[in-house]
């Protein structure tokens, strides 16, 4: 299924997290926290002024992005879970490139 969001609005996958054993306790699925990180599938074509001019998103499709812990709302679509969040809602776009270069 092909989703558009609409205005500022953008879609956003939740990237799972590694899990990581300390003492080799496992943390239960339904006790552990949702990411915080997620990769944008699809934006909006931006948002409104008032004089009718349309400002462009600063994120685009295959951005990862950091996201606040009660941000977006929650949707399913072809039985995956997605979140639909406004481009207010983005804490930082994650630099891929400086991540590889050290």
């Amino acid at each position: 299924m092909k989703v558009r969001p609409l205005n500022d609005r953008i879609l956003v996958r939740r990237l799972e997290e590694t899990e990581e054993r300390v003492g080799g306790i496992i943390i239960p699925d339904t006790a552990k926290e949702k990411p915080q990180q997620g990769k944008v599938i699809a934006v909006g074509t931006g948002k409104i002024k008032e004089d009718g001019v349309r400002i462009p998103l600063d994120v685009k499709a295959d951005d990862t992005i950091l996201f606040g812990k009660y941000s977006g709302q929650e949707i399913k679509l072809d039985g995956e879970e997605f979140l639909i969040m406004r481009e207010d809602e983005v804490l930082a776009v994650v630099d891929e490139a400086g991540k590889k270069k050290k």
